[in-house]
């Protein structure tokens, strides 16, 4: 920042911040539940969003969910399915990407997963079948077990050398990551992108959930979820 003081001028970074802030909305905060975060970040986005594409949309939010087992959507408007979340997680923990294992316990497909399956069926963004890969989960477990203050207790989601397989469905996250502290379990959600109508209320379930079975089977508590996505936006048809 000096450097570019003294090359370019005050001047220069007073408009560069001015853009920044305008451009960009920077946001951190906590909630006590899921609900409260949800009806947060979507007046932000109706006050502060910006026209990105077919979306309004925010960026670099960050917020922290401080009882991440309450995490019912009671958003009256929102009108979330919780039956249909608790078939999604199920799906997951199924390891199983084909649309025809979700149909099999939910009983129908939902329209946005017909779009992002491929020629077989599957979909990228079941994050069980990511998070079984390489059997990075058993293996954080047992890892976090073993060295509780360790900081490589992650579990990679987006792959980049299957970028390839992305063309119907690119996975919204990129990781999760766990910490102990003070004997209980904090996650970290880290996201390239994550619709709010849609996205973030099951995302945050599933998350949660997953949450909270880490936390079974390393015998301790829950801590806090916190939740970062680059662009969290409203398609301009939720308006």
């Amino acid at each position: 920042m000096l450097m570019a003081k003294q090359k370019y001028g005050q001047k220069y970074l007073n408009t560069v911040n001015t853009i920044i802030t305008k451009e960009i909305k920077i946001m951190i905060k906590r909630f006590n539940n899921a609900n409260e975060a949800y009806e947060a970040v979507l007046d932000e986005i109706l006050q502060h969003g910006i026209d990105f594409g077919d979306t309004k949309a925010i960026f670099n939010c960050g917020f922290y969910i401080d009882n991440p087992s309450d995490k019912a959507i009671t958003n009256a408007q929102r009108n979330w399915n919780k039956k249909y979340a608790a078939a999604e997680w199920s799906w997951y923990l199924s390891g199983n990407p084909s649309v025809d294992k979700l149909a099999e316990l939910y009983g129908k497909v939902p329209p946005i997963w017909k779009r992002m399956a491929d020629e077989r069926g599957n979909v990228n963004s079941n994050y069980g079948y990511q998070w079984e890969r390489n059997d990075q989960l058993d293996s954080i477990i047992t890892h976090l077990r073993v060295n509780p203050k360790s900081r490589r207790g992650a579990i990679s989601i987006y792959d980049a050398k299957e970028m390839h397989k992305y063309s119907n469905d690119t996975p919204c996250t990129y990781a999760v990551q766990f910490t102990i502290l003070n004997n209980k379990l904090n996650m970290c959600v880290t996201m390239r992108s994550n619709d709010l109508w849609y996205g973030f209320c099951n995302d945050q379930y599933q998350f949660s959930m997953l949450q909270q079975m880490i936390a079974e089977r390393l015998t301790i508590e829950i801590g806090t979820y916190y939740h970062f996505a680059h662009n969290l936006h409203l398609y301009n048809n939720k308006l």
